[in-house]
Order: structure tokens, then sequence, then C-alpha cells
């Protein structure tokens, strides 16, 4: 039997109206509720009956809300609210090859932000270790001067840094961005140079201030932030 409470929480949709619809009364049902995650919720029945659409249309929704990682399915126990995935999404998509130029030149930008912005943590977490592991990154790399070479070191030391903040999604979503750099070299004006070098950037995390960092990282990021006026 349909509880009052529920009608109350899920008001009625139009016969006409599409799944969309349901999951969005379906996600302000979950707001509206403060649900936490590992909490049970209605069953396909009684959600149908309070939203009055059929069941087909129902589960549509609800497989919206799984792709989502809002919710799944336990067995004995029926659906449960889940600890979404918020970069699962974005990581299934993300492939240069479908994207336009100006899609890869907003995530190129994005990561720009995202680099000049990591002092705080670097600063806040770094360890000996990071350094040395910093310093041999460096020191590989010093004499590749080709392209496949340039990119494998600038990924090895930048994502250095983002393993330092210590931050899972910042990792994440810097893996996620690496087809970046192809966009920029493509783009790239080598005539540009910046006057802080990878080196540089690691002594002064060494032995350098926060606020030096944040100057050095500047920089050494100068050619892309020049990069940007010509695209």
């Amino acid at each position: 039997m349909l509880t009052t409470e529920l009608k109350k929480d899920l008001e009625p949709i139009s016969v006409n109206t599409r799944a969309d619809m349901v999951e969005l009364r379906l996600r302000e049902y979950l707001n509206k509720k403060e649900l936490k995650t590992g909490d049970l919720l209605p069953t396909e029945m009684e959600l149908s009956e309070a939203l009055g659409v059929s069941r087909n249309v129902l589960r549509e929704a609800l497989s919206r809300l799984r792709m989502l990682g809002l919710v799944e399915s336990k067995k004995k126990r029926g659906m449960v609210l889940t600890n979404p995935d918020i970069l699962g999404s974005f990581e299934r998509v993300l492939n240069p090859q479908r994207m336009d130029t100006s899609t890869l030149k907003n995530l190129f930008e994005l990561r720009l932000v995202l680099e000049m912005g990591l002092a705080d943590l670097l600063f806040v977490r770094k360890t000996a270790k990071d350094i040395k592991e910093l310093e041999a990154i460096v020191k590989n790399g010093k004499f590749e001067d080709d392209d496949v070479f340039r990119v494998t070191r600038e990924i090895a030391f930048h994502g250095k840094l983002y393993e330092i903040t210590g931050n899972d999604t910042l990792k994440r979503f810097q893996i996620m961005l690496l087809p970046v750099f192809d966009y920029v070299l493509k783009n790239e004006n080598r005539s540009v140079k910046s006057n802080i070098s990878h080196t540089d950037l690691v002594r002064i995390l060494k032995n350098g201030t926060k606020e030096e960092f944040v100057v050095g990282m500047r920089e050494h990021l100068r050619p892309h932030f020049e990069l940007l006026k010509n695209l």
C-alpha cells in the first residue's frame, strides 16, 4: 500500500512527461529526504505509483541514476543510494578525437588554472622523498629535446606535482587531461621561452617559499598563456 508520506514527497507526473522529468523528480526526492550513502530507496512499485508513471518509464530514469553512480541495486535489499564517482562519467567520454577545438582549448585553460593553484597543497605535503624524485625526473630528461621525450618529461614532472598534493581527485583529473598535450604541441610557439625551468621549480620547492613558487610557476607557464592570445 502506498504511504501518504511517499505521495507527499513525490508529486505525480503527467502521462506525457518524458523520463528526464522522472529523473528530475527522483533527484529532488533524494535531496528533500536528505538520504545518505547506503540508505534504502522505495521500491519500483511505490515510486511508479507515487509519480503516476509506468514501471518502464521509471526504470529508464533509474538507469540514468545508476549510470551516474547515484543508486545501485543490492541483492535482497533493493535500491540504495551510493557514493557517486564524480569523475567517472567524464573519464568515459573524454576522448580528444571526439572533441572540437573549442573544447580542447577550454581543457587546456583548465589545466593551466589548476597548476597555478597547486602551491598551497605542495608546500603543505611535500617530503624530502618527493623532492628527490622530482630531481631525478629533471636529471633524466635533461637532454631530451624531441617532441616525444618533451611530452614524456612534462607528463612525468607535472604528474609528480599532482601526486605530491595528495589529492586523489586532482591526480585523476590530471591524468584525464593528458590529451591536452597533443593540442599544445600542435599550437605552441617555440619562439616564446620561459625563464623558469623544471630545475628552477624544484629548487624553489626545496628551498624557497610558497609565494616564490607561485611566481615561478606563472613564469614557467607563460609561453602557454601567451599561446592563448593567438587561439
